[in-house]
């Protein structure tokens, strides 16, 4: 599919803008659009927010879209199968923090449903990171300062 959309965390941003901004950029839509952030690159201490983006990320809703839901299903079977399956691969090797595969959606037993789901500790050369998830997974690189973090996004 197409390319990963990056976005650097720098220690002195602004914490709680970076974490709503970060948690609507990667799950809106369900991740399903163009421009979703699907790689969050914590550089240095932003690491210590992460408990706090988890936490806001598993108060989002999943539901229908008529419901306003913060999460809908997915656009096909295959689809949330595609996106199980790259949740599963990075869940091996990295650390998977919130896992949003098989929520139950009530009055809806069928749907493509998967919630938000996040990432952490993921490295280059994983297919969760190589791969465009194209749904509603966070995936979390850490950088140790703004170089490592630039060359990590341009590397990629």
């Amino acid at each position: 599919m197409g390319a990963k959309n990056h976005a650097i965390v720098m220690p002195d941003a602004d914490k709680e803008d970076t974490i709503n901004a970060l948690v609507g950029a990667c799950f809106g839509s369900t991740g399903q659009r163009c421009m979703a952030i699907s790689v969050v690159v914590l550089v240095g201490d932003t690491k210590e927010w992460i408990p706090e983006i988890v936490n806001k990320s598993r108060l989002l809703t999943i539901g229908p879209g008529e419901t306003n839901a913060d999460v809908a299903p997915l656009n096909s079977k295959q689809a949330m199968h595609r996106v199980e399956h790259l949740i599963s691969e990075g869940a091996e090797d990295a650390d998977l923090l919130l896992d949003g595969r098989k929520p139950k959606v009530e009055g809806y037993p069928n749907g493509n449903w998967v919630g938000p789901t996040i990432i952490d500790n993921v490295k280059p050369g994983m297919s969760c990171y190589e791969e465009e998830v194209f749904g509603p997974v966070m995936i979390i690189l850490r950088a140790k300062d703004a170089k490592h973090a630039i060359k990590l996004v341009n590397d990629n």
